[in-house]
């Protein structure tokens, strides 16, 4: 319908071009795509001029290492440097690489370049950035410029206003690098301190200094969280869990995340997937102003003591926990 309002309305050639080269970014896209649906993704962020005698070089090629061999894939932006090395150490079977064509010649990185059906061309920086945010269960940010920090912004703005469900976003850096301790401080005493954004925004990036260490970042968001979604309304928010949780500690939960819930309280319940999976969930009415405090509720879940499971113990799957184990 929009498309034919459009059509009626324009005949503007230009208009007509950013509408076909969009569409055909959208296709290509959903096809690439279609087949890795049920496993998670890691999308890997950083300077595209980091060489490979650079500490962050080998660091991002080992995080896409443990991130494949915990069960995800990993998608870079297919350029050279931190992208080159994620895609490296992820493996062409396991990599999904999203192009975008530029001015100047930019070649996609050797090691996702002849990955047969895993790489994008996009004609434009807004729709590769749709399937970035579309597609990925964690980001992974290591130090960078200006491309680097606007994939940083982009996707904090969409968590931080509840535009795209909650994921993990780890900032990477090795030990002896001051480069997001002192980004950090900045925005906590540059920013929080000014009232430019709330002190509970800060629960949304966790910080790593190795690569084992921001998987685990990523794999224990998943622990007993399974995703978000909203139900009855814009406002009722239900957290898809892996496991029930106990109602001794829901009580606490209540206690604890009050000021998270507009009213009412968070109450279990069961819900379906995006896959059509009966889970275990909690639903309550969102404060979307407190979305540093949801995922501060995520992590506390998460921290959870309940009997293991192999549900809880497959991070990289989507489809895990079809039916509950004790």
């Amino acid at each position: 319908m929009s498309l034919l309002e459009i059509a009626r309305s324009s005949s503007d050639a230009d208009e007509w071009r950013l509408i076909s080269g969009a569409l055909a970014d959208m296709r290509d896209g959903f096809t690439v795509f279609a087949p890795h649906r049920q496993t998670r993704k890691v999308a890997v962020f950083g300077s595209a001029r980091t060489a490979s005698d650079q500490p962050a070089y080998g660091m991002a090629e080992q995080l896409a290492a443990e991130a494949v061999g915990r069960g995800f894939e990993v998608m870079t932006g297919a350029g050279g440097g931190v992208m080159e090395a994620a895609n490296r150490g992820a493996g062409c079977e396991n990599s999904i690489g999203l192009n975008v064509e530029l001015p100047f010649e930019q070649h996609a990185n050797r090691y996702v370049r002849g990955c047969d059906g895993r790489l994008l061309h996009f004609r434009y920086f807004f729709t590769r950035k749709l399937f970035f945010l579309r597609e990925s269960d964690a980001l992974v940010v290591l130090p960078g410029g200006f491309g680097t920090f606007d994939e940083l912004f982009e996707s904090l703005t969409l968590i931080q206003t509840g535009r795209t469900p909650p994921i993990p976003l780890v900032m990477l850096a090795p030990a002896d690098d001051p480069f997001w301790p002192d980004w950090l401080e900045h925005m906590q005493q540059g920013l929080a301190s000014r009232g430019l954004i709330s002190m509970d925004d800060t629960a949304l990036l966790k910080q790593a200094r190795s690569a084992a260490e921001a998987v685990d970042h990523i794999c224990h968001f998943y622990r007993v969280f399974h995703t978000a979604q909203f139900a009855e309304g814009e406002n009722m928010l239900e957290l898809l869990l892996h496991t029930p949780v106990p109602a001794e500690q829901l009580s606490q939960l209540n206690r604890d995340f009050d000021a998270l819930v507009d009213e009412g309280n968070i109450t279990p319940g069961e819900s379906c997937d995006a896959n059509g999976i009966l889970r275990p969930c909690l639903r309550f009415h969102l404060d979307k102003r407190r979305i540093g405090l949801l995922y501060q509720l995520i992590d506390r879940l998460n921290d959870l003591e309940l009997p293991e499971s192999r549900v809880i113990e497959q991070p990289g799957q989507r489809l895990c926990g079809s039916a509950l184990e004790p």
